[in-house]
């Protein structure tokens, strides 16, 4: 495939960065009047339509895709989604409006518990159609890869089967998709009272079932105010690690909860979430290989405060974005949305942002060295969009699908 007459191609690399910190986030390599040359999945070759190997690339194809006046990307990455489920909650929305909190509503027995109890209901075929309907969306709007996490199972039987539903999305969908278990997302209504004891259950039977069948890529907890404690979070990511699950933490979303330091103590790949970021998380973050993944969907939503994002880079951190796409604190996997929110209502600069919404997101995915930018022997993972000016367009004009085209696995996606 030749991508040709590119107004402009962004995000290239060169040399292939995993992750960008502090101030090299605003840097975005950029090549106007451009074309990009895949072959099989592969990005082999991208340059100006002056150079001279270009003409030999004409000569070589006749599946040439004209980009003129459009803008061609690296494809989103979003590295943290819950979108296997089957029914919404709108109804949670309302009491939202009417003021009741997040933890409220938990507490008696809505939000992931009421998903919960719609997934033990749920056939694996209808959680299935489900999120294939989804993953079909978010394709649209220019995402390439995403992780998706268990964790409205809440029982073994049920966790299994969300976990195998998503390795039946691996198998159908040309995204690139990394499973994470999550069975420590809520404490189950039978075990109020006695927590350790659901523990237990993760611990002894579930993290081993879900290793023999080599069901997840990462372990996850909520490790936050009302969820699971340090010593419980400590626990479980103890027990996943002997069976090379590396963790992802939802950390500090409701209080600070000593989330992302027992993330960084266990090389968590990410720490999610971060409203609650001080001194102390950022100097651990700073001395670890931990992304700081923040996610404006479910803030917004839940108008929550917003993570110290600009703190967090002017301290030489990275900073990932990602959706949180679930049906109770984030109903929505648009990643543009997200870039725009990042701009909005966090202050990165565009560029920042994009690159927190790409690179530094497939980098919480632990696929960095494959996707996440536009440079030669990676995946052919490529968005193009309609006829806009820039790069600032995309944040600035929200609201709208900016995207035209997808290429997923160097082929054009046309379902």
């Amino acid at each position: 495939m030749l991508i040709h007459s590119i107004k402009q191609l962004i995000g290239i690399q060169q040399e292939n960065k995993l992750l960008l910190k502090g101030s090299e986030m605003r840097e975005i390599d950029k090549i106007d009047n451009a074309f990009v040359y895949i072959e099989n999945d592969r990005i082999v070759d991208f340059g100006a339509m002056t150079d001279v190997r270009y003409k030999a690339y004409e000569s070589k194809t006749t599946n040439r895709i004209d980009a003129s006046e459009r803008l061609v990307m690296p494809s989103f990455c979003d590295s943290h989604t819950h979108l296997v489920y089957t029914a919404s909650r709108e109804i949670e929305y309302i009491d939202k409006i009417k003021g009741l909190s997040y933890e409220e509503i938990a507490k008696r027995g809505g939000g992931i518990l009421n998903s919960a109890k719609m997934t033990e209901a749920a056939t694996e075929d209808e959680l299935y159609e489900a999120a294939m309907t989804r993953l079909d969306e978010i394709i649209r709007m220019g995402t390439g890869a995403v992780e998706i996490k268990s964790g409205y199972g809440l029982s073994t039987l049920a966790e299994l089967k969300m976990l195998r539903v998503i390795r039946r999305l691996k198998e159908n969908s040309p995204l690139t998709i990394k499973a994470t278990f999550l069975g420590a997302h809520a404490v189950p209504l039978v075990y109020r009272g006695h927590q350790s004891e659901y523990v237990d259950l993760i611990v002894n039977e579930m993290i081993p079932l879900i290793a023999a069948e080599e069901l997840a890529d990462f372990i996850d907890v909520f490790c936050d105010k009302g969820f699971f404690s340090v010593s419980e979070t400590d626990r479980i990511l103890e027990a996943g690690a002997k069976y090379g699950l590396r963790p992802k933490i939802h950390a500090n979303e409701l209080d600070y909860s000593g989330g992302i330091q027992v993330g960084v103590k266990y090389n968590a790949l990410s720490v999610d979430h971060l409203e609650f970021t001080a001194e102390a998380e950022i100097e651990a973050l700073k001395a670890s290989n931990t992304m700081p993944t923040i996610l404006p969907g479910a803030a917004f939503f839940l108008n929550l405060r917003h993570a110290p994002a600009r703190q967090m880079i002017e301290a030489g951190l990275p900073i990932a974005m990602a959706s949180d796409f679930n049906p109770g604190s984030s109903p929505s996997g648009n990643m543009q949305l997200i870039l725009s929110m990042a701009c909005i209502l966090f202050r990165l600069l565009p560029e920042e942002a994009f690159n927190a919404c790409t690179l530094n997101s497939a980098y919480a995915m632990g696929i960095s060295e494959t996707l996440g930018s536009i440079t030669k022997g990676k995946i052919a993972n490529l968005m193009i969009s309609h006829p806009i000016p820039n790069l600032e367009y995309m944040p600035y004009y929200y609201g709208t699908n900016k995207i035209d085209k997808v290429i997923l696995n160097g082929k054009l996606y046309n379902k």
